[in-house]
């Protein structure tokens, strides 16, 4: 048994800030001098420093002094082989894909691209402050393969699978609904829960899947329940308009899922974007869980997401955030967050088409609003909680694995220290929970993945930034 512990300032959530308006706060566990005790990478002991310390004499204790010590962030959409093509000129989602997106995965299929093009996935995570991403590969099985091993070797809790593809693509990239069963169940019966690894059936989306394809992913889902589902929909109207030619015995993007027996607890639908309020009841009934991508959605004009609607506390839906890297520019999701908090006030501007929003929408306005607080919930607990992983990661609970990111919050663009003086300069010798939400706030609204001092994974540093 190797036992250590972690000296300095932690915050994390026991619940959820959307469902305490006007006192967030309350969401919120802090100790401004804490100490976090690891055993073989499980949170044994957690709390004041004051309480904990004496529990835990000749524990070996690292200090880390100046910071603000969060549980790792989880992206809950992100793409392991558009590493490279992060940035190229974007168009709108479709073109994009045909453009730049196809003909790049395809070079995965080759071992040595795919483990270079890995490798600058995971480095990337880690110095974003990623512990955790449910992630799309290929439909290639060798770089689902490479995907797992770099996973298994940097012991990360990660979430992906095969990704599968039959319709509106290049015939050099293409699955058949038979080879995507038959690669799908040799990578689940290699990794699924091996090391920290989980696997999630993967059918790219409604416009790219045939029928065939979408029987292949239900077959799946009843031979293997426990296994997560992770698609994308609603992300673009042309998509959508597509989708709806090709399933006429659905009137919406959520039934065709739902036709085929993939909508519940573990389901992930990416973006999201263009959802009615029916569907967004029917996420919220069936347990299932939408993936949020600013980043992405504004890169490539897809829309704005309806933040305030989703986290409706009468039909709440599981949410996580997601880069959406390559769509999204940005593998990190501090950069996520900037642009989260800007479409949530832009929809404040022209929620139900008017410049004030009516009477009966001012609760969804003030949901729209993503405080500190309810953004770094999204990152931690409420995104583990999407994914259905809130047993394993999110918050500093005893037993869960110790991943987590010390945030420095001086650091970023040339001024971003003095910018946060003014929290600072006031500032007592330790921080105050109302301190550091500012110092958040600035983190996320004005520096980048800079502000990631340290990320560590099962009680072990696996990022130092240099």
């Amino acid at each position: 048994m190797s036992t250590t512990a972690i000296r300095g300032t932690f915050l994390d959530f026991i619940d959820d800030p959307w469902k305490h308006v006007g006192s967030e706060q309350d969401a919120a566990r802090f100790h401004a001098d804490g100490l976090l005790v690891i055993e073989d990478g499980i949170i044994v002991d957690f709390g004041a420093y004051a309480e904990i310390a004496p529990k835990h004499a000749g524990v070996e204790i690292t200090e880390i002094r100046d910071r603000i010590i969060l549980p790792g962030f989880i992206d809950g959409h992100i793409h392991l082989a558009q590493t490279r093509v992060l940035g190229a000129y974007g168009e709108q989602l479709l073109p994009w894909l045909q453009k730049w997106v196809f003909p790049e995965e395809h070079k995965y299929a080759d071992r040595a691209y795919a483990e270079e093009g890995t490798k600058h996935f995971f480095d990337n995570l880690l110095a974003s402050g990623t512990t955790t991403a449910q992630t799309f590969t290929t439909g290639n099985l060798t770089c689902n393969e490479v995907f797992f091993e770099e996973a298994t070797r940097r012991n990360m809790r990660m979430i992906g699978g095969l990704t599968g593809i039959d319709r509106h693509v290049p015939d050099y990239f293409a699955n058949t609904p038979e080879q995507f069963y038959d690669d799908s169940k040799t990578l689940i019966e290699k990794w699924h829960g091996t090391g920290r690894n989980l696997y999630a059936i993967t059918p790219r989306f409604g416009y790219g899947a045939s029928n065939e394809l979408f029987a292949a992913c239900q077959k799946l889902k009843q031979e293997y329940p426990e296994l997560w589902i992770n698609t994308h929909i609603s992300e673009n109207p042309a998509e959508i308009h597509g989708v709806l030619a090709l399933h006429d015995d659905c009137h919406d993007y959520l039934g065709v899922y739902e036709k085929f027996g993939l909508v519940g607890p573990k389901f992930t639908g990416g973006h999201g974007v263009w959802l009615s309020n029916d569907e967004f009841r029917r996420f919220s009934d069936s347990g299932a869980a939408v993936a949020f991508c600013p980043s992405s959605n504004l890169y490539l004009g897809s829309g704005l997401f309806r933040l305030g609607r989703a986290t409706d506390p009468e039909h709440r839906v599981l949410l996580s955030f997601g880069t959406d890297m390559g769509g999204g520019n940005r593998f990190s999701l501090l950069n996520t967050l900037e642009d989260a908090y800007k479409v949530g006030m832009l929809n404040n501007t022209i929620l139900d088409g008017s410049i004030v929003p009516s009477e009966m929408d001012l609760a969804e306005s003030e949901r729209n609003k993503l405080s500190p607080m309810r953004a770094f919930y999204s990152l931690t607990k409420g995104g583990a909680e999407s994914l259905y992983i809130d047993d394993l990661v999110g918050n500093f609970d005893i037993g869960k694995e110790a991943d987590f990111v010390a945030l420095d919050y001086t650091a970023g663009p040339p001024a971003t220290a003095w910018h946060q003086s003014l929290v600072t300069e006031s500032a007592g010798e330790v921080l105050t929970l109302d301190e550091v939400s500012d110092l958040l706030f600035g983190i996320m609204m004005v520096s980048d993945e800079r502000a990631v001092d340290e990320t560590w994974v099962m009680g072990e540093l696996a990022y130092k930034k240099a």
